[in-house]
């Protein structure tokens, strides 16, 4: 596997675009692969993730190195100034062309780590979605989407399309499967720096395989514009 690209760096932190497959903080047992904490470790030094994402997912994580760094991050996320904004290709056909879905979310006992909606003991969680374009790929229809989380529950993106009957594409868990892995990818990230509070904007193309290929790389140009108004959404995200 291929080391995480990195994107931003100096003295209090590190951005990086985190391949898919790889965790994002050293694993429970010898048999997973190196994180992106271990992999940093040897040219950057010891970092800390200030967030995480799902093993599967592919796209934009930002570390700290100082232990302030740490912290002035640990309060942007916690008082909601970070923005993240992520793009999916799905297996099917949206309802419309943009969305919200309000639907409360917690564990499912019977399938681990599988998340469900539960009205009753789930937490709130709240998705924005935004449909970009649609191709075909041999009998089914692929749609690509930008997406906002505005909560950030455990699977919250891939549970709330799989409710929508349109799963990611390369989603086991979910239902979705497929080659080329999961079709779901961080692709914007801004946050004040931890240093001076200047604005931290970034932005990272998926990967350069299917199912992303099935779309005109010209189109992300315009996905970037998408992704960009979800993320700067007056209602700040975790």
């Amino acid at each position: 596997m291929t080391d995480p690209t990195i994107v931003v760096l100096d003295e209090q932190i590190v951005v990086v675009d985190k391949p898919g497959g790889m965790p994002s903080v050293p694993a429970r047992t010898p048999l997973d692969p190196p994180s992106v904490v271990e992999r940093l470790a040897a040219g950057v030094g010891a970092v800390e993730a200030v967030h995480r994402l799902d093993r599967d997912t592919s796209g934009l994580l930002v570390l700290a190195r100082t232990p302030q760094a740490r912290a002035a991050l640990g309060r942007a996320f916690e008082h909601r100034y970070v923005r993240k904004a992520y793009l999916a290709v799905v297996a099917g056909a949206l309802p419309a062309d943009a969305g919200t879905i309000h639907l409360p979310l917690g564990p499912d006992p019977d399938q681990p780590p599988r998340q469900r909606v539960d009205p009753i003991l789930g937490r709130r969680a709240e998705s924005r979605w935004r449909r970009l374009a649609e191709t075909a790929d041999g009998g089914r229809r692929l749609t690509l989407v930008a997406l906002k989380p505005v909560t950030g529950r455990s699977h919250q993106l891939r549970a709330h399309l799989a409710w929508l009957g349109t799963p990611i594409v390369g989603d086991p868990l979910y239902g979705a499967g497929g080659s080329g892995g999961l079709a779901l990818h961080a692709a914007r990230l801004a946050f004040p720096h931890p240093a001076d509070g200047r604005p931290i904007d970034v932005h990272a193309a998926p990967p350069a395989r299917q199912p992303w290929s099935l779309f005109a790389a010209a189109l992300f140009d315009q996905a970037w514009h998408d992704v960009g108004a979800s993320a700067d959404s007056p209602t700040r995200d975790q």
